[in-house]
Formats: structure tokens, C-alpha cells, sequence
């Protein structure tokens, strides 16, 4: 078991942090791939690499239940629309988006993409907010969610896997799509969807897409990560590069004292304004929260937050409660959760608050799926 470890805040003003729970699960090789939590913060959902979701409270860490049906590697779990909450959706590389009901955590629902190809990302919007838009081999394919009926197929823009999907959060009739052919490409999804009609815009990255993000106060600023380990910031409305971060990693691993950073997990915006930070760690575990300055004198500052001790292997998934509805109250000073390859959870808690020097380990958290295969955490899927 893992004892009380420190996280250093830098900037603005020094706080300390603690590992509240450090959870060894019985995974053996397999992994933590997501976190990612339900609207009213009640549960967050654990996609693993044993192909199961499971559930938890993000305050108390207790088991809520598991929903199990996928044959193969699941590559984004994501809560339904808010006149939903209870349904929780995950695509896979068996060819299917499946809704789950969080309260029996049975499958009520499940699309098929017909030919048997990979799912790589799902999102929810539209005009109506009736269609789910999903990423898979070379294609973005559309279904009205309400009747599970496909509406649209779009295989002209793009010629490699589509790892990423995502409908502007304030332009709901927008689809951003991402690929490993190094495109971001911007669709009108109002009316009957085509390739012809409804590609607004292309954006070249140059290289393979991993992941994006829509930040600033109206969501017209993009960030995108690839699988080189390189970050750029676009104006998406009229496809400006802001910035290239080509060697981020090192800009990152100079401003702190720490390993050389290995891998970047994800973009953090704490939704208002236009700060962000670029999340980094190290094949050792340790994570950084790094401020990147886009304007002017581009750079990656220092880290504003270390989280180090937790893990020992790498991290893949970053859920910060920093959005959480009721604020430190409601969290009791829970900064967030991390999970990754070492199959192991971690909450992160404030030192101010109770409980920081209590840990624990759930045998009954994770069940090891003996035909469980490793992924290697580069492979786009």
C-alpha cells in the first residue's frame, strides 16, 4: 500500500495536497483506460482493459456495480444527454455503441456499425441534440440515438482511423472529427449529412491526431495532441494556427525537476476564460500540471500542480473535480482521480481536509480477466 504522498502547488500560492486513496487493484497487466464522471457527480464510470465499466462514487471510492457485454477493447465511455442521466454509453472495437442504465447496469441499447469495424470515439449533439456521431476506420458515421436508426455516413474526408468526434459545445449543429491522417475537419450536421455539402473546413496537423478540445469562453479555441507527443492551438472558426508546441515534452520536462516527461494524457480547461494546462507524466507514474502560454512568448511554464507517488507505471486517464457541481464542499477537497497501466486508481485530496492519511485497497474492485490482452498506450485504439 502506497503511504501519503505530497502534491506541490506552485502558482498562485503554495497548497498541499495528499493521496487520499491509493487502490492497487487485482488487474495484474491490465489497465485503467477512463474515468469520467455522471452530470450530477453521484458516479463515475472506469472503463478497463478487461472490456468492463465500472462504477464508483468519486467521494467515498465505493463500488456501485459493473456493466459487462463488450468482446473487445473499449475506447471511450462518456454519460448520456442530460434528459438521460441514468444512461451511460461506451463504443468498441467489436463494431458497437452500447447504453447502459446506471441504476441496473444492464445494456437497454445497443448500434451496430454494420460492418464489423472499429468504434474509436462517440459523441453527442445536433441542432435537436437527437444525433450521436461516431469515429471509426476512415468514416463518421451518424444514427438518431432516440431510435438507434443510422442517418448518415461519411467516408469521403477523411483515409485513416477517425480517433476522435466531437460536437462544438456551443454550436451543437458543428462536428469536429479528428483522424491519424493528420486532418481535423469541421461539418454542418443540420438536415440530410454528406461529404459534398456539409465538410465546412479542414484543418492539417500534419501528423496523427490523438486527442482534441474545445476551450476559451466561446469554445472557438482548439488544442490538439498527437500521437508524436506534439500540442498546437487553432482558432477553429477560421482554421488559424495560435501555436505549435512541436517538442513539448521537452519544453515540459525543462521547467520541472522531476524525470523527463514521457507522454502527454490530456488538456486541462477549468471552463471559464482561456487558460490551459497540458498534462504530463512520466513512465514512472508522476504527473504534472503545465501552463501553456499560446500568446506572445509561446511557451510551457512550470508546473502549477505535481501529483507524485500514486502510480508506478503510466497514467491514462485524468478526472480533476475542479467542475464538480457544489464545489469543495460537495467534494470534500477532492482535487480528483487518476487512473492507468499499473491498474491502479488514485483520489487526491487537499491536505486541509479529513482523511488524507487514510488509504485503502479494494480487492473487490477490479476482477483480472485471464484473456485480457495488453494494449500498448501509442496505438491510436
Amino acid at each position: 500500500m502506497e503511504g501519503t504522498t505530497e502534491m506541490e502547488i506552485e502558482k498562485p500560492k503554495s497548497k498541499k495536497f495528499g493521496l487520499k486513496n491509493s487502490i492497487q487493484t487485482n488487474f495484474g497487466n491490465d489497465y485503467v483506460f477512463q474515468i469520467v464522471p455522471k452530470d450530477d457527480w453521484s458516479s463515475v464510470a472506469v472503463s478497463l482493459s478487461t472490456k468492463a465499466v465500472k462504477l464508483y462514487s468519486p467521494v467515498t471510492g465505493q463500488f456501485q456495480g459493473e456493466c459487462k457485454g463488450h468482446s473487445d477493447t473499449i475506447n471511450q465511455i462518456a454519460f448520456s444527454v442530460s434528459s438521460s442521466p441514468h444512461l451511460l454509453h461506451s463504443c468498441s472495437s467489436d463494431g458497437t455503441i452500447r447504453a447502459w442504465d446506471t441504476r441496473t447496469f444492464q445494456q437497454v441499447s445497443c448500434m451496430d456499425s454494420g460492418s464489423s469495424q472499429e468504434i474509436f470515439s462517440f459523441s453527442f449533439g445536433g441542432s435537436n441534440d437527437n444525433l450521436l456521431a461516431a469515429g471509426a476506420k476512415s468514416q463518421v458515421l451518424f444514427w438518431d440515438w432516440r431510435n438507434g436508426k443510422q442517418v448518415a455516413c461519411l467516408e469521403e474526408s477523411h483515409t485513416e482511423d477517425v480517433t476522435q468526434v466531437h460536437f462544438v459545445p456551443d454550436n451543437r449543429n458543428k462536428l469536429l472529427s479528428a483522424s491519424v491522417d493528420g486532418l481535423m475537419c469541421i461539418f454542418n450536421t443540420d438536415g440530410d449529412i454528406n461529404d459534398d455539402d456539409d465538410l465546412e473546413s479542414v484543418i492539417n496537423v500534419g501528423t496523427s491526431i490523438g486527442k482534441v478540445g474545445f476551450f476559451g469562453d466561446t469554445y472557438q479555441k482548439l488544442w490538439c495532441l498527437t500521437y508524436i507527443e506534439s500540442l498546437s492551438i487553432w482558432d477553429w472558426k477560421d482554421s488559424r494556427n495560435e501555436a505549435n508546441f512541436l517538442e513539448a515534452r521537452s519544453l515540459a520536462s525543462d521547467s520541472w525537476t522531476l524525470d523527463h516527461v514521457d507522454y502527454f494524457v490530456d488538456c486541462h480547461y477549468a471552463g471559464e476564460g482561456d487558460s490551459l494546462w497540458l498534462i504530463g507524466g512520466t513512465n514512472a507514474g508522476a504527473l504534472g500540471y503545465f501552463p501553456v502560454n499560446y500568446k506572445g512568448a509561446r511557451a510551457i511554464g512550470s508546473p502549477e500542480a505535481i501529483l507524485g507517488g500514486g502510480h508506478t507505471g503510466v497514467v491514462r486517464s485524468v478526472l480533476p473535480m475542479s467542475s464538480m457541481k457544489g464545489g469543495p464542499a460537495q467534494s470534500r477537497g477532492i482535487f480528483g482521480w487518476t487512473g492507468g497501466e499499473d491498474g491502479r486508481l488514485c483520489c487526491w485530496l487537499s491536505d486541509d481536509a479529513t482523511g488524507t492519511n487514510q488509504s485503502w485497497i479494494s480487492s473487490a474492485l477490479v476482477m483480472k480477466s485471464p484473456k485480457a490482452r495488453k494494449k500498448k498506450r501509442r496505438n491510436p485504439y
